[in-house]
């Protein structure tokens, strides 16, 4: 089965395509969480700081980066603003994320939010587990700024529990590559942001069946992807044997290279696809 998206739009969020890039400088890369030395994601909190694990780029930096951020029991903010954009995805335990006079919300496990520059909001873990995500900037630095300093850039937040997102097969999403086959217990999409257009950035959940395997490869050099729930293993021609893919886990790769992504879990496994323009998951 072959997963070949195009642009869609649903739920007030722009949908990606099934479409990744990666660095140019090496066909698959394969950072995993425990190779990651945590960091304060604030350090003016000490010790109460969420601790950040740099997955790519710099987060100190003006550049994309990637972290896996670890809240302890009850974290709570206070109400702040951030000076850029940031995404992201629950991994472990719940996240409340929103105005600081909003309704608490716990997002758990494969939810998803936007949370804009220069808006006033809060974020809270949850007191029984804490909380474990997946956050992404398209640029740098990632500072935490007071609430006197909010300012409106025009984008809107969205947050989207797991339990109520949208997920398409290869029938609902392909309507030229795999006319007549059957995609019972195929890989699913749910697109989350961005556009699928050639060299638009873009990003996606992908879900695979326990036990099940494809390719997967894009359009461009830039195709990221992190492991969400379940464990995965990686395989091609530019990795010895093959690799393990624990949850919080990252992988890139280029059009050139299109790895093996098989999930070895007993339950589905689930991807974050960062990239621009679309990418291809081609089930064996």
């Amino acid at each position: 089965m072959r997963l070949s998206a195009l642009p869609l739009l649903a739920t007030g969020v722009a949908m990606a395509t099934l479409s990744i890039a990666g660095p140019a400088t090496a066909a698959t890369e394969v950072v995993l969480r425990s190779e990651v030395t945590p960091q304060p994601l604030n350090p003016a909190r000490g010790d109460a700081s969420p601790q950040a694990s740099v997955l790519w780029g710099d987060i100190t930096k003006d550049v994309p980066s990637g972290a896996i951020i670890e809240f302890k029991e009850g974290f709570a903010s206070p109400p702040h603003i951030h000076n850029i954009t940031y995404r992201a995805v629950v991994i472990e335990g719940a996240v409340h994320n929103d105005d600081p006079d909003a309704a608490t919300m716990w997002m758990g496990p494969g939810s998803f939010w936007t949370q804009p520059a220069g808006e006033d909001h809060i974020t809270s873990a949850i007191a029984e587990e804490g909380a474990t995500i997946f956050l992404e900037i398209l640029k740098g630095p990632y500072l935490v700024q007071p609430s006197d300093q909010a300012f409106d850039n025009g984008e809107k937040p969205v947050n989207l529990e797991a339990g109520n997102m949208v997920w398409l097969d290869a029938d609902a999403i392909n309507w030229l590559e795999v006319p007549g086959q059957s995609q019972e217990n195929g890989a699913e999409v749910a697109f989350l942001w961005g556009s699928t257009a050639p060299g638009e950035a873009n990003g996606s959940l992908l879900k695979i069946p326990a036990g099940g395997s494809g390719t997967i490869s894009g359009e461009g050099d830039a195709l990221r992807a992190v492991v969400i729930q379940g464990n995965a293993e990686l395989s091609g021609a530019d990795i010895q044997g093959s690799s393990p893919l624990p949850s919080g886990s990252y992988f890139s790769a280029n059009d050139d290279s299109a790895p093996l992504l098989t999930c070895t879990s007993d339950a589905e496994c689930l991807f974050y696809v960062r990239t621009d323009g679309s990418f291809d998951f081609a089930s064996r």
